[in-house]
């Protein structure tokens, strides 16, 4: 990106249905240090105006006076005029004091946006994330909703909050009127989420966010990160700025600006499940994470703290006293084989660490042996391999009543590709069971008692397959 005092970066405005650019026009807006620059034509078309003001924040009432040559409202609003140089108008807004992300320097506002892979409407899984907003509209409350706050469209009869978090319903999601606007608490899980506005039935964007994302299927969708971490750093009094980089964000060293709140020096976003290194840079200083002692060296030989968010979980080796080395392996780290090691105790080894949610596969190997796990009635075979099987944070228990003169009992499924074997279940009491994680969303399964395929008894949902049977389906949402 380049330096400078002033960078013009364009913004691609939607107009009457197709994308133009602003370069072709004086009608620009975009982030310098922490201010918002607002930079426009009078004598360009109405409609581009309209657009530009929009996505600026500017209200209609403020909008229809600037049209006209009237500057005292949108002064009031908090934005300054700058520089006027005959139609031409360049206006000034600070972000700080909306407790956004200031940005060291200029960068186009409808780029850095994620690159999200999932189906049409429904982003993919994605590393970390931060909001942008050219007003802060969209905000977590103290009770755990969210709060959308859609402002204007006062005449608007209807107004619906749409988005993955609700399969995108033109149903659900009313917003309630409240003065100079809309406004809906939502319950939504920490992570990515898009969304939009239908006013009156017309879909729209949220005008003051600054993150939007092409769903893959010709759609613009608003894009809102729930967030469920924030990173500290203690001290530093007298720092003029201090950053948060690592791996997640690809070590970018001017994106994540931290906040001085008291002491402390804070950055909220979203972090997905998995191991993070990062560090800070203070006045452009690198330092690790002084209340963090799990730390690594990369490849340069720099130290990095380390961040593990995940479930719980203690693998746990009895016996094997005489043994001189044990490790753990699995498909969490790749199978590698010296890449995680267990501690020893009195009674045998064991490790407590951190993995994400998930399924997982594993073995210990006691001085170059690979064994399963003798404690764990749960196994798993893939390509003719027998391995332990664990589900960290599980959200779903299967459960098949009787049976109890079975020698196994499987589940197979698309959670699992069908693997012949599938995930074994365990005989507990009168039941066979198994828990596992599994994301929202459809699955079709089977239950092997022996060789003998069924549905499961206890599901009443259920569909034909290509073999003139039946699977099972399960909805996850």
């Amino acid at each position: 990106m380049r330096q400078g005092k002033y960078v013009f970066i364009v913004l691609v405005l939607l107009i009457s249905s197709m994308k133009t650019a602003v370069a072709q026009s004086q009608n620009i807006l975009f982030i310098a240090s922490d201010h918002l620059i607002l930079q426009i034509d009078l004598k360009s078309p109405k409609k581009e105006l309209d657009s530009i003001l929009k996505i600026a924040g500017v209200s209609n009432s403020i909008a229809g006076k600037v049209l006209k040559g009237d500057f005292t409202d949108i002064s009031k609003d908090g934005w300054n005029i700058t520089d006027r140089k005959n139609n031409i108008i360049r206006f000034d807004r600070s972000l700080t004091v909306l407790n956004d992300n200031p940005q060291s320097t200029p960068y186009q506002i409808t780029i850095r946006i994620p690159n999200l892979e999932g189906n049409p409407g429904y982003p993919a899984e994605v590393k970390y994330g931060v909001n942008k907003y050219a007003r802060v509209t969209v905000f977590g409350l103290s009770s755990g909703l969210t709060r959308f706050i859609l402002p204007g469209y006062t005449s608007a009869r209807r107004v619906f909050l749409s988005g993955s978090f609700n399969n995108w319903s033109t149903l659900r999601g009313a917003m309630k009127k409240a003065d100079g606007g809309w406004i809906i608490d939502v319950k939504l899980n920490a992570g990515v989420h898009e969304y939009k506005y239908i006013v009156d039935g017309r879909w729209m964007t949220d005008p003051n966010n600054l993150v939007l994302v092409n769903d893959g299927a010709g759609n613009t969708n608003s894009v809102f990160y729930k967030y469920n971490y924030t990173i500290k750093l203690p001290g530093y009094p007298l720092a003029r700025k201090v950053i948060v980089a690592g791996d997640f964000n690809k070590w970018d060293e001017n994106e994540l600006v931290m906040e001085k709140k008291g002491n402390i020096w804070e950055k909220q976003l979203y972090l997905n499940d998995g191991k993070h290194e990062y560090h800070f840079l203070v006045n452009g200083r690198l330092i690790t994470d002084p209340t963090n002692s799990v730390k690594l060296k990369d490849d340069d030989g720099k130290l990095n703290s380390v961040l593990n968010i995940g479930g719980s979980v203690t693998f746990k080796l009895d016996g094997y006293k005489n043994a001189g080395k044990v490790f753990l392996a699995g498909d969490f780290n790749k199978w590698k084989p010296n890449d995680i090691s267990l501690g020893k105790t009195i009674d045998g080894w064991v490790l407590k660490t951190t993995l994400p949610a998930g399924n997982y596969q594993y073995k210990f190997i006691v001085d170059g042996n690979w064994i399963t796990d003798p404690a764990n009635l749960y196994y798993a075979i893939e390509k003719g391999e027998r391995n332990s099987f664990i589900a960290v944070k599980p959200n779903h228990s299967f459960k098949l009543k009787g049976y109890a003169d079975a020698k196994t009992v499987a589940i197979n499924g698309t959670f699992n590709n069908w693997e012949p074997s599938g995930f074994t279940m365990a005989h507990t009491g009168d039941a066979w069971t198994i828990d596992l994680y599994l994301k929202p969303g459809k699955y079709l399964y089977k239950l092997r008692i022996d060789n003998k395929w069924i549905i499961d008894p206890g599901n009443k949902l259920y569909e034909p397959n290509e073999f003139d049977t039946y699977n099972s389906v399960l909805w996850v949402e």
